[in-house]
């Protein structure tokens, strides 16, 4: 899958782009803020760290669903709602949460100030629903931690060169913090949730799956584009490209998660040969004859759908894309004049390791256990950490159960 590009984060004329050393940004996913309570506690949360001493940046989602809600509420006015103005409504759940939060913590007798992503220095290019950050700009976050305030910024959005506001995308509020926590030199970026850490599997589906104490930042990038869905695959990308350490946690206890570093980091020194399987079922395959490579991606690229798998054989193209582009994905082709077909009953299986690269055997053991299992892979793609198969659809849970027992996922001395 091509990664999401991003361009590096210029110093800004006359704006400081390194904090000092003990800066810290913490981000709060939906479910962290979704109620009065909860944004109490994420306030008390925050006031601890400055009190041991940080300097606490908090980034803020909007609170449960309400970032939907709004989506809706524009679908039930517009059959076809204005891009601007769609992203002037969307960026409004972000900034509740922050207000909220800000409150609570003055409350607490703490300096707090809550920032849009404008406000904060968030600059990004000029696509609405999913703009990438080009610059950061954080003079006004510097000042408000030089006066030991704690600054809440709303995720997700931005403002773009255009000076019109815009918002990331599903998950942009993780990109946010970690774009935020390279500008300003912070020590750790920490991703709070609904759960506590990153596992070998979905525990819906596998309840004996292990919470792993760190991986590496290509693993969660490879787990991210697989469908695990603990953090948002452009921040993960973003946090390798500029070496921050990632720690996700759960909102609702004290306990260590999951890091995310660097390969060559101690935490991951006792390299585990698969680190987890992931799943997703809300890809569409597609099969395409009559266009050749470069026009098609080409024209996808510009319908702005994010391709996942490409298999070429002869004259035919097999892509995967998010359920979410099909639209995109059908007008584009139909532009083209392609002759194409579609199967949208297939689900992605994947095993993902670091340490298959030196592990010989890694695929036998996955073929040969879905043979046994009686599950055929429609199409197969690999990568140096990754083997990934597209099988039926129902099929896909039994996958997942079947791999992760194979691999010896479940026992703590089967990993490494």
């Amino acid at each position: 899958m091509p990664l999401a590009e991003f361009e590096a984060l210029p110093v800004v004329a006359g704006d400081v782009v390194t904090a000092p050393t003990g800066a810290v940004v913490m981000k709060f996913g939906g479910t962290s803020v979704a109620d009065v309570e909860r944004i109490k506690a994420v306030a008390e949360r925050l006031s601890r760290a400055r009190e041991a001493g940080a300097r606490v940046v908090g980034v803020l989602s909007a609170m449960g669903s309400t970032t939907d809600d709004l989506l809706d509420l524009a679908h039930e006015v517009s059959p076809t709602p204005h891009e601007r103005e769609l992203d002037m409504l969307a960026s409004v759940g972000e900034r509740v949460s922050c207000a909220l939060a800000a409150m609570a913590l003055i409350d607490r007798g703490h300096d707090a100030i809550s920032l849009t992503g404008s406000q904060a220095g968030i600059v990004t290019d000029t696509t609405h629903g999913r703009a990438k950050i080009v610059e950061v700009r954080t003079r006004r976050i510097h000042d408000a931690l030089d006066r030991a305030a704690i600054v809440l910024v709303a995720g997700f959005q931005g403002v773009s060169t255009a000076s019109e506001v815009t918002t990331l995308g599903r998950g942009g509020s993780d990109t946010t913090a970690v774009a935020l926590a390279t500008a300003l030199g912070a020590d750790v970026c920490e991703i709070y949730t609904d759960v506590d850490g990153v596992y070998t599997a979905d525990p819906r589906i596998v309840p004996a799956a292990r919470k792993l104490p760190a991986v590496t930042y290509d693993e969660m990038l490879e787990l991210a584009s697989s469908g695990a869905r603990v953090l948002q695959l452009r921040s993960v990308e973003f946090a390798r490209n500029h070496s921050v350490p990632l720690h996700v946690r759960s909102s609702f206890s004290v306990g260590e998660g999951t890091w995310v570093v660097a390969e060559e980091d101690d935490r991951v020194l006792e390299r585990a040969i698969i680190s987890g399987v992931a799943h997703t079922t809300d890809e569409t395959v597609y099969r395409v004859r009559g266009v050749s490579a470069a026009p098609l991606f080409a024209a996808l690229a510009d319908a702005r759908v994010n391709v996942d798998t490409i298999v070429q054989t002869g004259d035919e193209i097999v892509l995967s894309a998010s359920a979410e582009d099909h639209s995109a994905t059908v007008r584009t082709l139909d532009q083209l004049d392609a002759r194409w077909s579609v199967d949208a009953e297939l689900g992605k299986v994947s095993v993902v390791g670091a340490g298959m690269k030196s592990h010989p055997g890694v695929a036998a053991t996955a073929f040969g256990t879905l043979e046994a299992h009686g599950i055929e892979p429609v199409i197969v793609t690999t990568s140096p950490i990754k083997i990934a198969v597209h099988v039926r659809r129902d099929d896909v849970e039994r996958a997942v159960r079947a791999l992760h027992d194979a691999y010896g996922l479940g026992a703590g001395d089967a990993l490494r």
